[in-house]
């Protein structure tokens, strides 16, 4: 394993003065390396967004380094119905986060470490940032076979994608982040990026899928402290003040200030789910009941994550016309989610109190329902 003769200090950051702009300002003259002290998918999210709206990116460049507990990270413009396995997800209890950013969905765990990468716009070079991080990996295993794609993936072999690219230009800022499969759960990343809905026609931005691999797999020296360690020190050979790594914590306000409601906007289901771009189900099922098959079908509208527009055929003998169309108009305009179609069918049962097969067809469809979100 070789090592850099220059090793590259982390330094907590102290709080000194209520003024972020110049606490940070002081670090450094050209540029800034940051650690997240978090594992909090939201926090970290919430710090990207903070550095690019407060941080005066023309003068100095930012290299934040961070590192997620289990969660799926969906793209901007994506659906996460088609994206990933939510139903698994919750069973895991694996979160689910929304990005400022496009490009596709991504599995984070403590052994993926992500590299957010900031400047000015006229300044953004993703491949300049890519090839950083080449030179990191080789510094650790020069013999290591690892190049960059015109996708602006990383593939180790010729073949196993190891890092993902997205980014966001903003009007004079923009920053380009990418992620580091060093040791994820390799069994557990393609189950929840694995979506088993079917019936959902979305024009929102798919996800690629490629063959993975982890870079232990090609040498145990590659751990993620290790890679995280490289790249902050071929970072800090770029600039003649040779930054060190400063840990910060993203709940801090006073490093921070307003960072709380950033990270309150990137929790809610207006965000994660709300934001998705407008898409059908269109789904067909049968329903066993007393012995018979029932054929349903199924036609919703989603805009914003809610239920638009809503039509169930239902054979009329089975279920009257008049108890569908309860069930329909009590779906209108009620979030796409298990959670509010539970409660909204145990609402409508109540209508109909001494009614026992009512309420058991009902349920019977209401399952159908929630096993399509």
């Amino acid at each position: 394993m070789l090592f850099s003769p220059i090793s590259v200090k982390r330094i907590c950051v102290p709080v000194l003065c209520h003024r972020t702009t110049l606490r940070f300002g002081s670090l450094a003259r050209e540029a800034l390396i940051l650690q997240s002290s978090s594992s909090n998918v939201y926090e970290n999210l919430a710090v990207e967004d903070w550095i690019h709206d407060h941080m005066d990116l023309e003068q100095k460049k930012v290299l934040f380094l961070w590192r997620n507990s289990p969660a799926v990270v969906i793209g901007r413009h994506q659906n996460p119905w088609k994206e990933c396995n939510l139903h698994l997800m919750r069973e895991k209890g694996i979160g689910l986060a929304r990005r400022r950013s496009g490009g596709g969905t991504v599995f984070h765990d403590l052994g993926n470490i992500n590299l957010t990468f900031f400047t000015s716009k006229r300044k953004y070079d993703r491949m300049e940032n890519l090839q950083l991080v080449i030179r990191a990996l080789k510094s650790l295993q020069p013999s290591l076979d690892v190049h960059a794609t015109k996708r602006y993936d990383l593939l180790l072999d010729g073949k196993y994608k190891i890092s993902g690219t997205a980014a966001k230009l903003g009007r004079t800022v923009a920053y380009h982040h990418c992620t580091l499969l060093c040791s994820a759960d390799s069994s557990l990343l393609p189950l929840v990026l694995q979506s088993p809905y079917d019936g959902i026609l979305s024009n929102a931005t798919p996800s690629v899928p490629s063959l993975v691999k982890n870079l232990c797999q090609a040498h145990s020296s590659l751990t993620w402290d290790a890679v995280m360690d490289a790249v902050a020190k071929e970072y800090s050979f770029l600039y003649r003040d040779k930054p060190g790594v400063h840990v910060v914590d993203p709940s801090d306000e006073t490093l921070f200030p307003g960072i709380a409601k950033k990270k309150k906007e990137l929790c809610t289901w207006d965000w994660i789910y709300g934001k998705t771009p407008k898409f059908d189900v269109q789904k067909s099922f049968q329903i066993l009941h007393k012995d018979i098959v029932v054929d349903v079908s199924l036609t919703m509208s989603i805009k914003n994550g809610y239920i638009e527009s809503c039509s169930m055929a239902v054979p009329s003998h089975w279920l009257s016309e008049r108890q569908c169309r309860e069930l329909q108009d009590a779906l209108l305009g009620s979030r796409f989610c298990p959670s509010e179609i539970v409660f909204l069918v145990t609402t409508l049962l109540r209508t109909y109190p001494d009614h026992d097969e009512v309420h058991t067809k009902w349920n019977m469809i209401c399952e159908k329902l929630v096993s399509i979100m």
